[in-house]
């Protein structure tokens, strides 16, 4: 059988770039986590957020994703859940992480936290699920081996939105360094966490309806 045409993968990373470059979610939740926590905590969610898209890859190839996404009623599920998740996060970010609870935490369970919330975020991304089935089967080929070619499209997605979020992270980490004032930090992480719940609304509008 004929595998994935060079034409075909260099469109898909293409638009997977753009896609991933437009301001959302992660964009945003991830810079909040860098500029205020520093990096590692930013790597750390980078990793949890790319979890989180392959295993909606994998389950959009087995079709998962499909079944959910023909369900109106998982279908809405799944999707406010993910717009009350993330205006959680956005008043999380808004009010400094709350009582100050991880100051004290070990280095490894913090990081563990925003890999547990960068994972959850993208499992509860109705958006993720729409871009595997809707998008992806398009670069795929008719005559190849078409669930090992939708996997490997899936983690060449997850590859770029990585080196995209990962990107993101270092640039705000650095940016931490310039905001060692707490009154300028503070700012600037609550202009970021007020995006972050203008995102979540419009990401409940975008996602009003499922696909047919």
């Amino acid at each position: 059988m004929d595998g994935l045409v060079p034409e075909a993968l260099a469109a898909f990373v293409l638009t997977a770039t753009v896609i991933e470059l437009t301001p959302g979610p992660n964009m945003a939740w991830l810079a909040i986590v860098a500029a205020s926590e520093g990096r590692r905590p930013g790597y750390a969610a980078v990793a949890g957020v790319a979890t989180g898209l392959a295993v909606v890859g994998i389950a959009a190839a087995l079709g998962l994703a499909a079944a959910i996404t023909a369900s109106p009623v998982l279908y809405q599920v799944l999707r406010w859940g993910g717009v009350v998740y993330l205006l959680w996060l956005a008043w999380d970010g808004w009010r400094d992480g709350g009582d100050g609870v991880e100051e004290h935490m070990p280095a490894g369970a913090r990081l563990r936290r925003y890999f547990r919330r960068g994972l959850i975020t993208n499992l509860l991304n109705p958006k993720a699920a729409i871009f595997y089935i809707a998008v992806l089967p398009g670069f795929t080929n008719p005559g190849g081996a078409v669930l090992v070619e939708t996997i490997t499209l899936s983690l060449v997605y997850v590859a770029v939105a990585t080196a995209i979020h990962a990107g993101i992270v270092t640039l705000a980490g650095l940016a931490r360094r310039i905001l060692d004032d707490p009154r300028r930090s503070r700012i600037v992480r609550r202009v970021l966490s007020a995006l972050l719940a203008c995102i979540a609304l419009w990401f409940g509008w975008a996602t009003g309806r499922a696909p047919l």
